[in-house]
């Protein structure tokens, strides 16, 4: 059993955020969810218990409301055991297809969304000396894909994981760092699902086997595709 540890999770109200925290609860964690939906948020922390679940609105494009998340979750547990940034999305391929506005927000939510949730949490996690961060990226940030913004953001997301990690090893702090890269996944990410793709409970069983490891063991990094998916 997890001893009541606490899992902080952004992009928590659906796809691989719901399906991790799900499978935390299940395995006794606390968990804290946040996205910018706030109905499927509540939906999902009742599905789960309100003795194990808060839920709280974040939009992670604001430094206030993602300090506000860490003022709650302490608030309502006391403390942080690992931090999993999930939340993101992509956009059409083509620098001359999507809209200038939606390359914006999805910049401002890949990229700058996942340096807020590190700047908000890490002060608690060094203060306690231990921790985990999980940081979702994907195939597309291993490899160029045509005409691709979202690629270049989990290029610079598996960029941010990796400072983040020789940052804490500089500072001898036990803070542990995965960035997890998954292929294809059967979520709302696709207008039209893949068939043959990963599942959200496949992306959270690889979160929860990272996490459930002996403080001594750092996974830095997981690849992880579909047994189709050939790049």
């Amino acid at each position: 059993m997890a001893d009541d540890r606490v899992l902080l999770i952004t992009g928590a109200s659906t796809g691989i955020g719901a399906a991790t925290a799900r499978q935390a609860a299940a395995a006794g964690w606390k968990v804290v969810l946040s996205a910018r939906s706030e109905d499927k948020l509540q939906e999902l922390a009742r599905e789960i218990g309100a003795e194990t679940a808060l839920a709280q609105r974040c939009d992670v494009t604001e430094i206030a409301d993602q300090e506000r998340l860490v003022e709650a979750a302490l608030e309502r547990f006391g403390r942080i055991d690992a931090v999993f940034a999930n939340a993101g999305f992509g956009a059409k391929r083509g620098f001359l297809e999507e809209d200038p506005d939606f390359w914006r927000s999805m910049v401002l939510t890949n990229v700058l969304g996942v340096a807020y949730t590190i700047r908000a949490t890490m002060p608690h996690l060094r203060e306690r000396g231990s921790g985990h961060y999980l940081i979702t990226s994907s195939v597309a940030g291993r490899r160029a894909l045509p005409g691709s913004l979202y690629s270049a953001t989990k290029w610079a997301v598996t960029g941010m994981a990796e400072s983040l990690r020789q940052e804490l090893r500089a500072a001898e702090s036990k803070v542990r760092v995965t960035v997890i890269e998954p292929g294809m996944v059967d979520t709302a990410f696709f207008e039209n699902r893949p068939s043959d793709a990963l599942e959200p409970d496949d992306v959270a069983r690889i979160a929860m086997f990272v996490l459930e490891q002996p403080e001594r063991v750092d996974v830095n990094e997981v690849l992880v595709r579909p047994v189709r998916q050939a790049g």
